[in-house]
């Protein structure tokens, strides 16, 4: 058949390699309302939910009874859920009326009530709810820092660039997870170069990731998993009470922690019970708060190319962001993964969390190249640091992050890597080389790094557990090899944790150690002229504007 050349021409354009499908709810492959869902009701007696969405007690699942005993308030439910849908929504938007106000409403709703609040809104009025209903006053944004290899050195010098960037969260992964005790220690170091007060963590089995926050080598967890359905987390991860105990676990430590679930990973497991994505996500949302947490990552995150496959599939994402905040959760919104051959479409994956703004508008953008992001790429890494920073001064909207100058990666880069070789010596570790800190200095990518012995590295790794190597042993390895400022800054994390103020919803540290939380920096948004301005803040819109790429008019003779 003869061709149309523009269709021809059409079909290879990148956005035609993503794959999308059809609705199919008995599948759960429907973003936003299945047939299948709920209807929202509630019934309380005695001060206890007998039934919820259509069930009654008896008939309650796992995930229903935790959710009725903790997650609801449950003082304001039968009146809340008497409501209209719409009228709640029309709340979300309404400039009258508070953050705090409508709290009172939206953390009374159960799963069905709380998707159906959300299905009333498009994508602009998501956008709207999400500026009002966000948890801390001033947006922020999480950075991964992983290598395909975990060498140590580059990890300490990426995690220290990206804090002077300005992330407020670092998380890193390992590519051989006996490398894990290395990386949070890379990290560690890395980060509080950079910037003093940047929390970090390290995903890795719950059972390392909790030994290594309690010895101080970690900051905050994110990576406990929680599903909607209790096949999926029969599968998946225990049951809501083992995740609760574990949150306790961390709490108890002084580790900042929040819950991840995402749409469609149910559906990614085979168990979505013929339920929509927003309706089961909303029952994640409602287990972390029930468990006590801090937050939620989600946002579809790693199962992101399963709602981006069918209807509204984007929609749902912010979707179930805003009804994360409107359960009055922090909210780390995604957007770590890479998810579409299309630039446009991976750009307006994370406009409407931009706009928005949100307490941490990626949960993990990638500081590294996404060959080697050991997280499977994210949406966004180093090579888009110039557009993040165009649109930022394009928009006068913070993405949390702004621009260094060259010379000051180079410093800080040199200076984490040369504290990290300080360590390891001090810790009796494998050497870190001079040529190995000048490479870091320089890097890119893994392959400009020389090669390490990666059988002695695992094995020390090892070793460093077995001894019972601490924060502390840290902090004593940087003062004996005069390096007193990162020691002194990672003494000030482990007293933060004994503190216990950042154990607050949402709550980052600002650079003088000074907690920033919903708590003490709740969200003001009431319309025009209230609220986090980017424009209003002028240390952080000088960063933001002065890009080294702008034309100074003063500099020409006229």
């Amino acid at each position: 058949m003869k061709r149309q050349k523009r269709f021809e021409k059409l079909e290879q354009r990148p956005i035609n390699k993503d794959v999308i499908v059809k609705e199919w709810p008995e599948e759960g492959f429907v973003a936003m309302k299945s047939p299948n869902d709920p209807e929202p009701s509630i019934k309380v007696q005695d001060g206890v939910i007998v039934e919820m969405d259509g069930k009654k007690r008896e008939d309650f699942d796992l995930i229903d009874m935790y959710i009725a005993n903790y997650g609801i308030n449950i003082a304001n439910a039968e009146k809340v859920m008497a409501m209209d849908s719409t009228k709640i929504a029309k709340m979300l938007i309404d400039p009258n009326i508070s953050h705090k106000e409508v709290l009172k409403y939206t953390t009374a709703m159960t799963p069905a009530k709380g998707q159906d609040v959300i299905n009333q809104l498009d994508f602009g009025e998501m956008i709207m709810g999400a500026k009002k209903m966000r948890e801390r006053r001033k947006p922020a944004n999480q950075s991964h820092v992983t290598n395909y290899i975990d060498n140590p050195v580059e990890l300490a010098a990426d995690a220290a660039e990206a804090a002077l960037r300005g992330f407020a969260e670092e998380e890193t992964t390992t590519a051989v997870s006996r490398d894990a005790p290395f990386n949070a220690l890379s990290v560690l170091v890395g980060s509080q170069t950079g910037r003093p007060g940047v929390l970090h963590q390290c995903s890795v089995d719950e059972a390392t990731e909790l030994q290594l926050g309690m010895r101080g080598l970690t900051s905050y967890a994110e990576t406990i998993s929680v599903y909607g359905t209790d096949r999926s987390f029969t599968d998946g991860d225990d049951t809501p009470w083992s995740k609760g105990f574990l949150a306790s676990c961390y709490a108890s430590r002084g580790i900042k922690m929040r819950f991840t679930s995402g749409s469609g990973s149910e559906v990614l497991m085979g168990y979505p019970e013929g339920k929509s994505m927003l309706y089961l996500e909303a029952r994640c949302i409602l287990l972390a708060k029930a468990s006590g947490v801090q937050g939620l990552q989600n946002g579809s995150l790693s199962c992101i190319s399963i709602p981006t496959a069918v209807p509204n599939g984007l929609r749902e994402v912010l979707g179930e962001n805003l009804l994360c905040m409107m359960y009055d959760l922090e909210s780390a919104t995604g957007s770590d993964q890479s998810f579409s051959h299309s630039s446009m479409r991976r750009t307006w994956r994370f406009m409407g969390q931009f706009i928005g703004g949100t307490d941490f508008i990626c949960s993990g953008y990638g500081a590294e190249p996404n060959p080697d992001n050991t997280f499977a790429g994210s949406n966004e890494d180093v090579y888009d640091y110039d557009d993040i920073h165009f649109l930022s001064r394009d928009y006068g909207q913070s993405f949390g992050i702004h621009s260094i100058k060259e010379e000051e990666a180079i410093n800080v880069r040199r200076k984490a890597a040369k504290a990290l070789q300080v360590v390891f010596k001090g810790l009796g570790l494998p050497s870190i080389t001079d040529e190995e800190v000048e490479a870091a200095t320089y890097a890119d990518v893994h392959e400009d790094m020389p090669k390490r012995d990666k059988v002695a590295d695992m094995k020390a790794a090892q070793d460093m557990m077995d001894r019972g190597i601490t924060a502390v042993d840290v902090i004593k390895a940087l003062a004996d090899g005069d390096v007193n400022d990162v020691a002194e800054a990672i003494l000030n994390l482990q007293k933060q944790k004994v503190v216990g103020d950042y154990l607050q919803t949402s709550a980052i540290f600002d650079e003088n150690w000074h907690v920033e939380s919903a708590v003490n920096e709740g969200n003001d948004y009431m319309g025009p002229g209230t609220g986090y301005r980017l424009y209003d803040d002028p240390d952080e819109w000088k960063k933001v504007t002065d890009i080294p790429q702008v034309i100074d008019p003063e500099h020409f003779d006229m």
